[in-house]
């Protein structure tokens, strides 16, 4: 996210962030290795599958917190156009593959690559746009 690395919102949100990553490595690891000695079956298959998703879902729980808890307007502001911009380049990314798919052109196949994978992607890439245009506007003055 876009922000100043002093503001409480923002250590805050870095916490969380560590958190719930490591949560997620911890659980991807151990959902990986129960499978791997045969001892998912089942229900119990189904729930170490979906383990490490709960982490994921708390990161967007945890960004969309940060937009919630930041007190600097134009910090907000910024963010919300990173996370306007993430959510509309997984809308394009995952209608065309979508498309690409009911077409048979691709594979139905992701590699694991979900419409969470992209809005990451999408972040990341919306923060450099904010990041350029804030240097932009710097430059201009």
């Amino acid at each position: 996210m876009t922000c100043k690395k002093n503001n409480p919102a923002v250590r805050r949100y870095t916490i969380r962030l560590a958190v719930l990553m490591s949560a997620y490595v911890g659980l991807l690891i151990f959902s990986k290795l129960m499978f791997k000695h045969g001892y998912a079956h089942g229900v119990l298959a189904y729930g170490l599958a979906l383990l490490p998703a709960f982490p994921i879902i708390g990161v967007v729980w945890a960004v969309m917190r940060l937009l919630v808890e930041q007190t600097d307007e134009y910090l907000r502001m910024l963010m919300v156009r990173q996370t306007l911009f993430a959510t509309g380049f997984t809308l394009v990314i995952t209608s065309v593959r979508e498309w690409l798919q009911n077409f048979d052109l691709i594979s139905s196949e992701d590699g694991g690559f979900g419409a969470t994978f992209f809005w990451f992607v999408g972040l990341g890439i919306g923060g450099a746009i904010n990041a350029l245009l804030e240097r932009r506007g710097r430059n201009a003055e």
